[in-house]
Formats: structure tokens, C-alpha cells, sequence
């Protein structure tokens, strides 16, 4: 679905970064898809924030009766959901729209029960609370944003920007999410499974300054790397210990950012070029274009060629 209208639920106490998050990625910029972005609470009037500066929202729930996006954004006031709310949210399911919630929003989709049986992610410190409960829910504490189609969780309020550049891109295109997260001067894509936080910031150290650098040369060497070997001769390093350096510097596995890097910039070549998926295969540093259509068709959920399809631009 691609979507345009969205509408954002803020409850009581809403994180004014939520807000603000919303408006950064969905804000209306040339060339670009135009959003149709409402915010709506609970009961219309004033509506509490974090920085106890109150803003005022006019929409009801009935907001979300149009929406093709529903957004439910994180706050203080989350452990008792009105079952206006729930009965809202349930219906925007009913009718096809997508959902998605992070950080502390994530109680009050859960709250619907349309989380039961799932795996959902939330912020770490409240992992444990939502367990307890909603024990109908399989919590997993490590992820940046889980996406099961129709439904979709993040982590902290901070990982909301991760959150919806992951949908955009997931919905309108990588080009689209790039050019977004550009202009916000932010990564355009951060992995799902990437974790929520990271013991060492980058180049610290010098091993981290290593990591950095062999990062950088790889993005733009992707079609002579054939394995995580490749990167950690670069860095001078043995498997074992760049595994490790890797993942205190980054927050994931060489392999993980390997595989993220080829098929984002597969995508980029399916939507900007009019290459042949072989081709693209080789420039992303596949030795076959079988094994990239299998990689592709199961991170993104679309075969390469239905992919160009639907996004391409040249």
C-alpha cells in the first residue's frame, strides 16, 4: 500500500520528539509524495507533552476512519487505554491500514489485542512491563523495529525516525527515503535487527577508527567483497576479533550490515537504472543473480523485477 494519508495518535503526556519526528519525515517536500498528515487524541483539547508544554489538538479518534497510515506515538500516559482508542484502532486494522507503534505506543496497540502472538519490540528499560502485561505478546527486547506487514513496532522514541524511513522505503521506495532522510541529515537505513544501543561510540579507538574506515570503503567496493573475511583483512584485524570491534562499534554483525548495504543499494539500482537484475547482482557483490533474486525477494518481500516495477524512476 502506498500510503499518503496518515494520521498520528498522541495520548496524554505525548513525547514531544514523537511529534516532532512525525513532522520531520512526513512533512510535505517538492517532488516528492505529498502526505496528508493529522494528529488526533483521545478526547480533542489540550493534550499534555514530556516537556510540560501542552499542545492543542482538535481531532477525535474518528481521524483514523480515513488513514492508511495509523501512527502511535509513545508518552507518559500509556497504562490505561480508552477503549475508544482500542475500538478506533482495531477498525483502521479492519479496514486495511497499517499500523505502527514504538517506544511506549507500543502498550497501547498492544492494548487492542492485534499484538497477540506477534513479536513486537518497544524500548528495553519498558520490555519487561509490557511482557508482564500483555502475556499474549512475544517481546523481544534487542530490536530496532520489527515489521510484520500490517503492523509494525519500534523501540525508543529516538528509533521512531528508523521506524517510518524504514515504511516509507518499504512503501514508496528507497529513493523516496533517502531523499528524506537527506534533507534530516540522518542514515537512511538502519536494519530492524540492529540493536537498540551500542556499548562504544564509533573511533573511539583506534580499532573503532578502523572499523569506520573499512565501512566506508566497503560501501563503495561492494562487488569485490565476497565474505565477512574480505572486510576483516582489510581492518588488519582476524574474523574474531572484527566481529567483535564490528559489533561494539555498529550494533550489529558484519554479515547483518553487509547484507543490508548489497540489497539496499540493489534497490537503488532497480529504481534508478535500467540495469539487468543481473548485472545489479554482480555490482552488489553476488556471484549469482539466483542466490540475490532468493536474498531480495526475502528481505524485502518482492522478487527484484516486480521491485523495479513498482519503484522505478528511469
Amino acid at each position: 500500500m502506498r500510503f499518503l494519508r496518515v494520521a498520528a495518535y498522541a495520548p496524554q503526556g505525548v513525547t514531544a520528539l514523537a511529534l516532532g519526528t512525525v513532522a520531520a519525515v512526513f512533512g510535505r517536500r517538492p517532488g516528492l509524495p505529498n502526505f496528508d498528515v493529522v494528529v488526533c487524541t483521545a478526547k480533542p483539547g489540550w493534550v499534555s507533552t514530556d516537556l510540560g508544554m501542552p499542545v492543542r489538538i482538535d481531532r477525535g479518534v474518528d481521524a483514523l476512519a480515513t488513514a492508511e497510515l495509523v501512527l502511535v506515538l509513545p508518552g507518559t500516559q500509556f497504562r490505561d487505554t480508552d477503549p475508544v482508542v482500542c475500538r478506533a484502532l482495531n477498525d483502521a486494522y479492519g479496514r486495511g491500514a497499517i499500523l505502527a507503534a514504538n517506544c511506549t505506543g507500543v502498550f497501547v496497540l498492544a492494548a487492542t489485542g492485534l499484538l497477540d502472538g506477534r513479536e513486537v519490540t518497544t524500548h528495553w528499560q519498558f520490555a519487561d512491563e509490557l511482557a508482564a502485561t500483555h502475556p499474549g505478546v512475544r517481546v523481544r527486547p534487542d530490536a530496532l523495529y520489527l515489521d510484520h506487514g500490517r503492523v509494525v513496532t519500534g523501540a525508543g522514541a529516538a528509533a521512531g525516525l528508523d521506524l517510518y524511513l524504514h515504511l516509507v522505503r518499504r512503501e514508496h521506495g528507497g529513493i523516496v527515503a533517502n531523499e528524506i532522510a537527506r534533507g534530516l541529515v540522518t542514515p537512511p537505513h538502519r536494519s530492524g535487527d540492529q540493536a537498540q544501543y551500542i556499548t562504544a561510540p564509533i573511533a573511539r579507538s583506534g580499532d573503532d577508527a578502523r572499523i569506520e574506515a573499512v565501512t566506508a570503503w566497503a560501501q563503495q567496493n561492494l562487488h569485490v567483497i565476497s565474505t565477512v573475511d574480505d572486510l576483516a583483512a582489510r581492518a588488519l584485524m582476524s574474523r574474531r576479533t572484527f566481529a567483535r570491534r564490528f559489533a561494539a562499534a555498529t550494533g550489529t554483525t558484519p554479515k547483518a550490515w553487509l547484507l543490508t548495504r548489497r540489497l539496499d543499494y540493489a534497490a537503488d539500482l532497480l529504481e534508478s537504472t535500467d540495469l539487468s537484475v543481473e548485472e545489479i547482482a554482480h555490482r552488489v557483490g553476488y556471484r549469482t543473480a539466483a542466490v540475490f533474486r532468493e536474498q531480495f525477494a526475502t528481505r524485502r518481500g518482492t522478487a527484484p523485477r516486480d521491485y523495479r516495477r513498482t519503484f522505478s524512476r528511469s
